[in-house]
């Protein structure tokens, strides 16, 4: 019987951090007349407090936080244990 040799590769911890911004306002306040008109908001700035009904609601508009649009920025960070490689001069 032949013995089996495991090798396990240890990953480097990574971890992505995700940030999300809500930017211009897109509702159409002419949609029941059957037209297209947005009035400019540019940002999302919420009415109140983080956790509570206002702060879904934008304080220059007066709309929902899902009308304006959301961008998602990802990161990844690598909490590497091994310091990088020095350069000691030596060629």
């Amino acid at each position: 019987m032949r013995k089996r040799q495991v090798v396990l590769r240890r990953e480097e911890p990574t971890r992505s951090v995700r940030t999300v911004k809500y930017g211009e306002c897109q509702k159409n306040h002419a949609a029941s007349v059957g037209g297209y008109a947005v009035d400019g908001c540019r940002e999302f700035m919420a009415s109140g407090e983080e956790g509570t009904g206002a702060a879904l609601a934008c304080a220059a508009c007066g709309c929902h936080r899902s009308f304006h649009k959301r961008e998602v920025e990802t990161e990844v960070v690598c909490e590497c244990s091994s310091p990088p490689p020095s350069n000691n001069g030596t060629s």
